[in-house]
């Protein structure tokens, strides 16, 4: 057996011995909350995972709380017009995702494990899980990778969580594909950046393979009329799902067993 095979094998054995909480019941539906800002909103991430997950016929609902620039303090203290800890308390979540300010794991430590342990506890004072946003590095500055990545490494481990890991696969597709336009500035993600993001968070909440997702995505507006939430070339697509489906997710970035 040839060591390509047996890594596919035991990254098989561990989703399954893992069942994780997206693989529900036939007929349950899992319920995401993204809480974060811009990084979450730009170009629909929540709506373009629901989407991903219905042509996989993954039973998913995504919803969102979020505002430019917030902080997981701007969440938890109800600023700029944010509700989220009331829309956490009503229960309705099964995994609530949290995305917190771009530096703020390298800037402002204290907080980052002040309010990111208050969120945990509060989502699972619900019964829902919370699950970590690892953000990525800024178009200028790749260098801030490595401090995000043990930011939010470290923050998972002493909460007990898990992340997704975003952050180090931008950062690997970057590096594979310098010709990507990942960024719609110097920070942002680019649509093709979202796509990636999604496949993301698609293969860490269902534990399926990623492969089959089309490079186009759709949604219905008000009136019922076709609305492409995303339109990623074949030969990008075709990279981002071979770049996820590879990557060495592990129990750090994949959720733990649904009690």
């Amino acid at each position: 057996m040839t060591e390509k095979a047996l890594k596919t094998i035991l990254a098989t054995a561990l989703f399954a011995a893992l069942a994780l909480p997206g693989q529900a019941q036939k007929g349950d539906t899992l319920r995401v909350l993204f809480v974060g800002n811009s990084f979450t909103f730009y170009w629909n991430l929540p709506q373009v995972v629901q989407a991903m997950a219905e042509t996989q016929k993954f039973p998913l609902r995504s919803a969102q709380s979020t505002a430019s620039g917030a902080s997981w303090a701007h969440h938890w203290k109800g600023e700029r017009g944010l509700d989220t800890k009331t829309r956490i308390q009503s229960g309705k979540w099964d995994i609530v995702v949290l995305q917190n300010h771009s530096t703020s794991a390298i800037d402002d430590t204290a907080a980052f494990r002040e309010y990111g342990a208050k969120f945990a506890a509060l989502i699972r004072e619900t019964g829902a899980t919370p699950l970590l946003f690892q953000t990525w590095a800024y178009d200028s500055n790749p260098l801030q990778q490595t401090a995000i990545t043990k930011g939010y490494a470290d923050l998972a481990r002493s909460l007990g969580s898990s992340y997704v890991p975003v952050g180090e696969i931008w950062d690997k597709a970057r590096f594979l594909r310098p010709d990507l336009e990942l960024y719609s500035d110097d920070k942002h993600p680019s649509p093709d950046a979202t796509y990636l993001i999604a496949l993301a968070f698609l293969k860490a909440l269902s534990g399926q393979s990623v492969l089959s997702v089309p490079e186009r995505l759709t949604t219905l507006d008000w009136s019922g009329e076709k609305l492409y939430l995303s339109i990623v070339s074949a030969e990008n697509a075709a990279f981002f799902k071979q770049l996820v489906e590879e990557f060495p997710f592990t129990q750090s970035n994949v959720l733990p067993k649904r009690n």
